[in-house]
């Protein structure tokens, strides 16, 4: 197995999907093990700190990448396989900004939430992370995810990094954890795939638009399917699948999730649309994913106890998976 290692340094970063030349150059099937810098770039350290004053809103978001893998053309499927995710700090920020998070808003009739920021420290050994609010101290578990994972978008678009959509992106979904394979459509050649925003833990909805922001050390195994391209990023655990879809207002992003987990039932066991409908109508959970980026991320999961045992992808997952832990 190939292994590339890669640390950029900040004039390395990606802001973008799309509108970026490749770092590396990697081959189907390679092990990559990366460094991501946290959302704020770094610059939220202590908890005087107030983002209008410290942040480079031009600066948010900093992807590891892009990667050009071989052999990939529009129409094919990218299978990321998330190996790991350890913590780079034993320091993490999280923090209230002006007119940002789902429950403000520039257009109404107040004035913007006050600037704060907590500093959560990380016990290593424990697991945990420490909340410190003035009449509260408590320990949260360390649940360590990726807040983005993307593709290049077709058509020659540049999106920001901080937008979720069909492909891929800012999606922030604590599903995107490690033993997670991420399958996502390739739109252009190579498909430039990049991944970012580490969080050391992120409620569902990510409520207030910043999780537990963290530089992340990240292992995966990047995987080429040829053809199958799905129309929203599909997430397989062992235990579950799900589809992320992304748009404004929220019921779309989950009417897109639910359309493509339907397609995906069909795929996997031949159903027609409307017997995989009544299917997922009584199956589906629908954890929300973000409600506070440029679109709102939903999801459509549903448990594997429920269902025949299915090779999605051509068993991907499981092959990954098996790969992953030969690797341990």
């Amino acid at each position: 197995m190939d292994v590339v290692e890669f640390r950029p340094t900040p004039d390395q970063y990606a802001w973008t999907f799309g509108g970026v030349a490749p770092t590396h150059r990697i081959r189907p099937g390679t092990m990559l093990k990366l460094w991501t810098e946290d959302a704020f770039s770094g610059r939220l350290q202590r908890t005087t700190d107030r983002p209008s004053q410290v942040l480079d809103m031009t600066q948010v978001n900093p992807q590891t990448g892009p990667f050009f893998v071989e052999g990939a053309e529009p129409g094919d499927t990218l299978a990321i396989h998330i190996v790991d995710l350890t913590p780079a700090r034993d320091w993490a920020a999280s923090s209230t900004i002006p007119f940002f998070g789902a429950l403000t808003h520039p257009y109404l009739l107040h004035e913007p939430l006050p600037e704060r920021t907590w500093i959560y420290q990380l016990d290593r050994a424990a697991g945990l992370l420490r909340y410190e609010a003035a009449n509260l101290s408590l320990d949260l578990p360390l649940e360590p995810m990726l807040g983005t994972v993307g593709v290049a978008p077709p058509g020659r678009e540049v999106r920001s990094s901080l937008v979720p959509d069909t492909f891929g992106g800012n999606m922030d979904t604590p599903e995107m954890k490690p033993g997670t394979t991420c399958f996502l459509g390739v739109n252009v050649e190579g498909a430039l795939f990049s991944v970012g925003d580490g969080h050391y833990r992120q409620g569902e909805g990510e409520s207030c638009g910043t999780a537990v922001e963290g530089a992340m050390d990240v292992t995966l195994v990047v995987e080429l399917i040829k053809g199958g391209a799905p129309a929203w990023p599909r997430l397989e655990h062992d235990d579950h699948y799900a589809v992320v879809g992304s748009a404004r207002p929220l019921e779309d992003a989950w009417r897109a999730s639910q359309h493509g987990m339907i397609m995906w039932l069909g795929e996997l066991y031949g159903l027609d649309p409307l017997d995989a409908y009544q299917l997922l109508t009584q199956i589906a959970l629908s954890p929300l994913a973000n409600v506070c980026d440029t679109n709102y991320s939903a999801l459509t999961k549903v448990e594997k106890r429920h269902l025949p045992v299915a090779d999605a992808h051509g068993g991907m997952h499981r092959h990954l998976r098996s790969l992953s832990e030969g690797l341990r």
